[in-house]
C-alpha cells in the first residue's frame, strides 16, 4: 500500500484485490472520491482521522474516481462521495454522500463487529 497519506491507502485497479486480500479478517473502509468534488474534500480530513484512529484494525482507503473510472464502474459508484465497507473481500455497507465521521464510524464498527460472528 504504498503512496500511503496519515494511514490511507490510495487503491487502484492494480492493487484494489491485493488490498482486500490482505485485509483478512479487517474491514476496509473505501472512499471513492475526485478532487473537485465539495463534499468529498469535507470528507478527506475525517477519513485521514479514521487511517490514524483505526490503524491495525480496519483499513482506510481511497479511490480516485476520475483516475480509476474502471473501478468505479465495477463498484457502480455513480455519485460521490460514496464510501463502501468490504469484509472478507465482500461489500457489507455503502453510503452515498458525506455521512460525517459518526456515519463512518458505524460503518466499520458494523463490519468488526459482523466480523466476530
Amino acid at each position: 500500500m504504498s503512496d500511503d497519506t496519515k494511514g490511507v491507502a490510495h487503491l487502484t485497479k492494480d492493487n484494489f484485490a491485493k488490498v482486500l486480500a490482505d485485509a483478512g479478517d479487517k474491514p476496509v473502509l473505501v472512499d471513492f472520491y475526485a478532487e473537485w468534488c465539495g463534499p468529498c474534500k469535507l470528507a478527506a480530513p475525517v477519513i485521514e482521522e479514521l487511517g490514524v484512529e483505526y490503524e491495525g484494525k480496519a483499513v482506510i482507503a481511497k479511490v480516485n474516481v476520475d483516475e480509476q473510472n474502471p473501478l468505479s464502474a465495477e463498484y457502480g459508484v455513480m455519485s460521490i462521495p460514496t464510501v463502501i465497507v468490504f469484509s472478507k473481500g465482500e461489500e457489507v455497507d455503502r453510503k452515498i454522500g458525506f455521512a460525517g465521521k459518526a456515519g463512518y464510524v458505524s460503518m466499520i464498527e458494523g463490519a468488526m463487529a459482523e466480523g466476530q460472528n
